[in-house]
C-alpha cells in the first residue's frame, strides 16, 4: 500500500466537508473518487496532495504517518496533482511552465535555456509532446495538450500518486482517448492514479476500484469489475435515479421563435422553429455553431443578416439588456467565465438579472430579493450553507442551479440553455433535467444544447444538428437515433441521414 488516510475530518466554516473518511491507494492502480458535487470528492484529493490540511485524522506514506502542510511537502513525498482549472502560466513557455519551482531542477546564474530543455524533453516525450517545441508558449496550446504539460511536469517531479480532479471537464473525445492511453501507461510504470470524477462511463473504463462519497461521508469501496453504473449512482445519491426517457410532451403548436436565414460571422443560413412548452435540443461536434445560436439570438454576436420573430413580433437582439426587455434569456456554456460572479454572494448572483424588481430610487429592498430567491431555491433544490455564502464556495451542481434559478426568477418566454449539465454529477443532472421539464410544462420554449446525446434525446422533443454553422437538419426524438445524429453532425450532407 503506497498511501492511506484515516478518519479525515475536513470543515470550510460552517459546512463539513468530510466526516470520517479514509481511504487506501494502491501503487500502479487507477482509484477513483466518485460523488455527486459537494461530496468532498475533490476536497479529500487535494488534502492527500498537500493543498488542505485536514482538521483531523491521519495520512500514512509507505506505513509511515506524514504531515502534509503544503503542496510542496506532498511533492518532495512524490504526490502531485493536476487541477480541474489547469495550474500553469499562460505567458511561459512549455519548459519554463515543467522547471518553475520544480524541486529536481536548479537554476543557475548561467543561461538556463539548453539545460532546460534537456530535462524536460524525456518528460515531454512520455507525455507523447515530443514534437512540440519546448520554448512555445503554454497559450499557444490546446486544453488537451496544456493537460499533457501539467502531467509532464508531475513525472519530473519523480511522482509515484497524481491527483487527477476532473481532468477531462474541458477536453474533446480525442483528447480524453489520449490521456486514457497515457493513464494506462503510468499505471504500468507503479504510477498511482487518484482519479477524481462523477462520470461513469470514465470510471468504468480505467478505474480498477472505487470508493464512494455521499454528503461528506464514505459509502464504501468497491471493484470495478465487481459492481455496475446502478449500484453506484444508488451509493452516490441514496436514492433511486431514474433514467428513463421523457414520457410526456408540452409541446404545442403555438410558434414562440422563428428564425430564418440567420448569417453571422459564424453561423450560415440557420432556419429553424420553436413552439410554446418545446425543447429543442442542439446537436453537434465542437465548434458546429450550437453555442453561437444562443450568442447571436441574446445580442452578444453581430447578425449580418436574417429574420427573427419573437411571440409574432420582428425581434433584433442588439444587447442582453434589449433581449431579457423582450423575453429571451441565455445560460452560457461557461458558468465561471460567463455567468456568476463567483466573489458575490448565492442570492446576489441569483437576483442579477432582476434587480430592478427589487429596487426603488436606488435602494434594493434585500428582504424582499431574498424571500423571491427563498422560492426560487427550493424549486431548484439548490444547497447552500446561506444565501450569502460566496458562490465560490458551492459545488458545481449547486453553482449550476443558481445561474438557472436567475433565469427561473427572470421568468422569459424563450431560454437557451448551453450546456446546463456540463460539469455536474448525475444527482445534479436530474435536478437540472427536471427543472427544464417544469420550463417546458409551464408553457417556455426552451433551446438546449449538449455534447452528450442521450441527454438531448431524454429532454427533448426535436434535435436540431449542426454542422460547420448550418443546420444539417431537424429530427423528432421519437425517430431519432445517436448514428442518425452523428451522420449529420460530421459530414456535409449528413450520409444516409440526409
Amino acid at each position: 500500500m503506497l498511501l492511506r488516510a484515516e478518519h479525515i475530518f475536513k470543515h470550510f466554516g460552517g459546512v463539513q466537508a468530510l466526516k470520517d473518511v479514509g481511504v487506501e491507494i494502491n501503487a500502479g492502480e487507477v482509484h477513483a473518487l466518485l460523488g455527486e458535487n459537494g461530496a468532498g470528492k475533490s476536497t479529500l484529493g487535494k488534502i492527500l496532495a498537500g493543498v488542505y490540511p485536514p482538521d483531523g485524522g491521519k495520512i500514512y506514506w509507505d506505513d509511515k504517518p506524514i504531515h502534509l502542510t503544503s503542496p510542496i511537502d506532498a511533492q518532495r513525498l512524490g504526490i502531485s496533482i493536476i487541477f480541474q482549472e489547469i495550474d500553469l502560466f499562460s505567458n511561459l513557455t512549455v519548459e519554463e511552465n515543467i522547471v518553475v519551482r520544480n524541486l529536481n531542477f536548479k537554476e543557475s546564474l548561467l543561461d538556463n535555456s539548453r539545460r532546460r530543455a534537456q530535462f524536460c524533453r524525456p518528460f515531454l516525450e512520455k507525455v507523447r509532446l515530443g514534437n512540440i517545441p519546448g520554448n512555445l508558449l503554454l497559450s499557444e496550446l490546446s486544453t488537451g495538450e496544456m493537460q499533457l504539460v501539467a502531467i509532464a511536469r508531475a513525472l519530473s517531479l519523480n511522482t509515484r500518486v497524481i491527483v487527477m480532479d476532473e481532468s477531462t471537464s474541458s477536453l474533446t473525445d480525442d483528447a480524453v482517448d489520449n490521456l486514457f492511453e497515457l493513464i494506462q501507461e503510468l499505471k504500468r510504470h507503479g504510477v498511482a492514479i487518484i482519479y477524481v470524477s462523477h462520470k461513469m462511463d470514465e470510471i468504468f473504463r480505467i478505474a480498477d476500484r472505487v470508493t464512494v462519497l455521499r454528503d461528506g461521508e464514505l459509502v464504501g469501496t468497491k471493484k470495478t469489475s465487481e459492481t455496475t453504473i446502478d449500484e453506484l449512482i444508488k451509493m452516490m445519491v441514496g436514492r433511486h435515479i431514474d433514467q428513463s426517457l421523457r414520457s410526456i410532451s408540452h409541446y404545442t403548436n403555438e410558434e414562440m421563435l422563428r428564425v430564418e436565414n440567420l448569417r453571422t460571422s459564424k453561423l450560415k443560413d440557420v432556419s429553424f422553429a420553436l413552439h410554446r412548452g418545446e425543447v429543442l435540443g442542439i446537436a453537434g461536434l465542437v465548434g458546429s455553431g450550437r453555442t453561437e445560436i444562443g450568442e447571436a439570438l441574446y445580442g452578444l454576436d453581430s447578425i449580418q443578416r436574417g429574420d427573427i420573430t419573437l411571440k409574432g413580433k420582428p425581434y433584433q437582439p442588439h444587447s442582453p439588456h434589449r433581449s431579457i426587455e423582450e423575453g429571451f434569456g441565455l445560460l452560457p456554456e461557461d458558468r465561471k467565465l460567463s455567468g456568476l460572479m463567483m466573489q458575490m454572494g448565492v442570492y446576489e448572483n441569483m437576483s442579477l438579472a432582476a434587480l430592478n424588481r427589487f429596487s426603488a430610487y436606488g435602494w434594493i429592498n434585500v428582504g424582499y430579493e431574498f424571500s423571491q430567491c427563498d422560492q426560487i431555491a427550493s424549486k431548484t433544490l439548490l444547497k447552500a450553507a446561506s444565501p450569502r455564502y460566496r458562490v465560490d464556495s458551492l459545488s458545481g451542481g449547486n453553482q449550476q442551479k443558481v445561474l438557472l434559478g436567475r433565469w427561473v426568477l427572470v421568468d422569459p418566454e424563450v431560454i437557451f440553455l448551453d450546456d446546463p449539465t456540463r460539469g455536474v454529477d448525475v444527482g445534479a443532472k436530474e435536478d437540472i433535467y427536471g427543472i427544464v421539464e417544469k420550463l417546458a410544462a409551464s408553457g417556455k420554449a426552451v433551446m438546449m444544447t449538449s455534447s452528450e446525446l442521450p441527454e438531448l434525446l431524454r429532454c427533448c422533443d426535436r434535435i436540431m444538428v449542426m454542422h460547420e454553422g448550418r443546420c444539417a437538419g431537424i429530427l423528432e426524438v421519437g425517430q431519432a437515433t445517436q448514428e442518425q445524429i452523428m451522420a449529420l453532425a460530421a459530414t456535409e450532407n449528413g450520409g444516409e441521414a440526409s
